[in-house]
């Protein structure tokens, strides 16, 4: 399944914390029952290409859809796992593993995976980009 996000809008939502997005607006993607625990999914938010992963706990993690070695959009086609506490995805090309809340790689250095802030409100994902 691909998600389309309705068109960019201003949005004075905040987050579970109170704060609003650190970057851009938050953007209704999806209901949090269209996405599978333990699965992702590709999303475009605000012209962006956006990888989704529900987690077993109902946690919402935004990751961008693009592999950041092999340049391809595939993320969300990634292998979800942890690292002790830390939830992590394996990029499907070349299995390199990345935390889903820093974006940082973690079996050697590297470039980092951008990620964007996620939340669910009312039962609906939302995504700040």
């Amino acid at each position: 399944m691909t998600i389309t996000a309705e068109a960019p809008r201003t949005d004075t939502l905040r987050d579970h914390a109170g704060l609003a997005p650190a970057e851009g607006v938050w953007h209704s993607v999806c209901t949090l029952s269209d996405l599978e625990p333990n699965w992702g999914e590709a999303a475009l938010v605000a012209g962006r290409q956006i990888a989704l992963f529900r987690l077993a706990t109902d946690e919402v993690y935004a990751v961008e859809q693009r592999d950041p070695v092999g340049e391809a959009y595939v993320m969300a086609r990634g292998i979800v796992g942890s690292r002790g506490e830390r939830p992590t995805v394996a990029s499907p090309l070349h299995k390199e593993v990345y935390d889903l809340a820093t974006g940082e790689r973690l079996d050697a250095p590297g470039i980092p995976l951008a990620t964007f802030r996620a939340r669910v409100v009312d039962g609906r994902v939302q995504v700040a980009a």
